[in-house]
This record gives structure tokens, sequence and C-alpha cells, in this order.
């Protein structure tokens, strides 16, 4: 696995926009705190040229945007990539990345989630990059940086942080004043789905936004098999982050994924809170998951601090990681190995 070199006070993060831009007045207000609040930090900044451009839900053409983001990768300065936005077309910018330049430069930093795991879930599986699932950059737009912004910092920094889950959490369409950090009002309980007392598993990660996943699936940039056989002797842990799907939704592409091959060597698997859950045929999230995997015999821990209900955890795709669920309390170690 390929780690990126660890970012330090002076180096450069970029932001560019590899799915939509800021276009709203809100949005721009807190994404100028954001730049402000990491050249606090002692970070520079770079910005391109698509970031605040939007139409139909993308920054610009998707070359265009491949061409940006080539631009941040092969700028020596640059040490960091934080993706602006996500949204729904980040997928066809993939056919105008070069990948050769990709492969064959040193690698950075790539943080972004949702529709953004196009691109990192595809340098980490295709290139053994290793990536963040984390928040885009409008969230570093609060006056207070809550944990989980810090912690993403820390591991680009490299250090291999514990992450123990927050307590609370936002609750979806939850109103939150312009730079206020996060509205958390919802008590976090992690659930063994199983019903064991604990659980405790490792292996490499992978993962990301479950419901772009699902739409690579036997593309030409589907090597997930690949990365599965590569990194068997650690074992794969799988954290997968729900957006919107109907409970069948979520069996059928779980069943897809098994049938992929996906879930091969699987040594537990995370789920986040799910954004937008349709409950069709009286199926609950919890049951639908069940029904899918229950074959499987492998530990499979439900509503952990992942994906689009925050605060969530950065988790970096390629790690190793360690993940504990005891009591309703979870804990996610990272290890740059």
């Amino acid at each position: 696995m390929k780690y990126p070199e660890f970012i330090k006070k002076g180096d450069c993060i970029a932001v560019t926009a590899p799915s939509m831009g800021f276009y709203k007045e809100e949005q721009i207000m807190e994404y100028n705190q954001a730049i402000q609040n990491l050249e606090n930090m002692g970070f520079e900044f770079l910005e391109t040229d698509n970031v605040r451009k939007n139409r139909n839900g993308r920054s610009s053409s998707a070359k265009e945007r491949a061409k940006q983001f080539m631009q941040v990768w092969e700028n020596e300065k640059v040490a960091s990539i934080i993706c602006a936005k996500a949204g729904d077309f980040c997928c066809e910018m993939l056919d105008y990345l070069d990948f050769k330049v990709l492969k064959n430069m040193k690698p950075k930093w790539v943080q972004g989630f949702s529709d953004i795991t196009n691109l990192g879930f595809v340098l980490t599986t295709n290139l053994d990059i290793a990536t963040i699932y984390g928040e885009n950059i409008r969230d570093y737009g609060m006056r207070e940086l809550f944990a989980n912004l810090t912690n993403s910092i820390e591991i680009m920094k490299g250090n291999e942080i514990v992450q123990t889950s927050f307590g609370k959490y936002e609750p979806k369409d939850e109103e939150r004043g312009i730079f206020e950090t996060y509205n958390l009002t919802k008590e976090i309980s992690w659930k063994n789905l199983n019903k064991e007392e604990k659980v405790s598993f490792s292996g490499r990660c992978i993962g990301g936004c479950f419901d772009v996943i699902v739409n690579l699936i036997g593309t030409k940039y589907d090597k997930v098999k690949d990365y599965i056989n590569k990194y068997r002797e650690d074992g794969i842990v799988w954290f997968l982050d729900v957006y919107e799907m109907s409970t069948p939704q979520v069996f059928c592409h779980l069943w897809q994924m098994k049938n992929a091959g996906y879930l091969e060597n699987c040594k537990g698997i995370i789920f986040g809170r799910p954004m937008y859950i349709r409950e069709d045929y009286e199926i609950s999230f919890e049951r639908a998951i069940e029904d899918a995997l229950e074959d499987l015999n492998i530990p499979i821990v439900l509503d952990a601090d992942i994906g689009h209900i925050p605060p969530q955890m950065p988790i970096v795709n390629g790690s190793i990681i360690e993940v504990i669920c005891e009591k309703g309390n979870g804990v996610i170690k990272t290890f740059f190995r």
C-alpha cells in the first residue's frame, strides 16, 4: 500500500471540484472560512478554477474536472487534496484521468466522501494509493472545528490515531447556523448485528458510499477482487455508508456484492448511519442486512460514526484498521501498514 507523504505546517492543501462546485452564497461563505481555518493551522492553500462554479450538478465538464484534478496531482507544491463537494456525476471524470501519471508520480492525500467515493475508492483499489473517506472542504468552515475534522488532519500528518464513538450525532435535516458546529442532539449507539456483547476484528479496509460502489461493479474500474487477493493475508474490512436506498435495494446490492466476490476473505463489515432509508415490505434496514449476509458468519457493526449523518470518523482506505464495538460504544484504530 502506498501512503502519501505526511503533511506538515507550511505544506499546501489544494481544493478541487471533481463533482459539484459551490454556487450558493452561504456555501461560499463557509468555504472562505474553511480556507482561513486551514491557513490559521499553518497550511498554504491552492484552489482550482472550478471550485466556485456549478451547472447541472457539475462544477465543469468531466474532461475539465479531470484536467484540474491532474493539475493539482502533478503540482509538486501540493501535499494533499480535499474535494469541494459531492454530488452525482463524479464517475464521468474517471474516463479522462491519466492513470499512468497517477500511478507513477508520488501520491498525495485525497479526501472526500459520498460521490467522491468514485475517486478515492478507485485510487485505492486500482493503484494501491491510500485515500481518506472524510468530510469535504465545507465543514472546515466551522468557527470551531469538531474532532472528526482535526482527526483527519492528524491522519494526514501521519498519526495512527484511535477514534472513539462521539456520543451524540446530528439528525438528518437538522437546522444548523452558518459557521456553527454540528447540532448534536441524538444519542449514538453502535450495534452488533448478531447481538454479541462485544466484537473485535481487523484487516485491510476498503469502502465508502455504498450507493456509488455498486455502480462501479463490472466496470473497467472494478479491481476489487485484485485488491482482495493481494491483501488476502491481512483480511478485508468493509465500511459502507448508505445515502439513499430502499431496504430491498440494500438487500439486492449486498447480494450483488457477495456474488461479485467482494466479500471473500472478509473479516467484518461496518455500516454507518444511513441518511435516507425507505422500508418497503415492512423490512427494516437491519433486517435487510441480516437477510443478505447471515450466511457469512462474520461480525457486522451498525450505526457507526461513518457517512452522511455527522459527525463522521475519517477512514483511511487501504490502511489496516481495528474495530471494537461493545455496549453501544465503538473504537476504530488506524495503522499505516
